[in-house]
């Protein structure tokens, strides 16, 4: 099973960027994201300190939804 963050490295580097992919990016620059972590709870949190944009708590919610029925079924 991945991590969220690995999951979300699915997401990068789109010709045209959208939330998802701006999102993905972040996280991947951002060295302090818990990378290894599985918890919606845990990365919640962090982004709610740390959101790089507006809609970035909606945008997590819905790729959460998508890494929980690809991922942890």
């Amino acid at each position: 099973m991945k991590s969220f963050y690995h999951y979300m490295m699915t997401f990068r580097g789109k010709e045209n960027p959208d939330e998802e992919s701006n999102l993905a990016d972040w996280i991947f620059y951002d060295h302090s994201f818990p990378k290894q972590s599985k918890s919606y709870e845990e990365i919640s949190r962090y982004l709610e300190g740390n959101a790089p944009f507006a809609s970035a708590l909606r945008t997590f919610d819905d790729i959460w939804d998508k890494y929980q029925l690809e991922e942890l079924v």
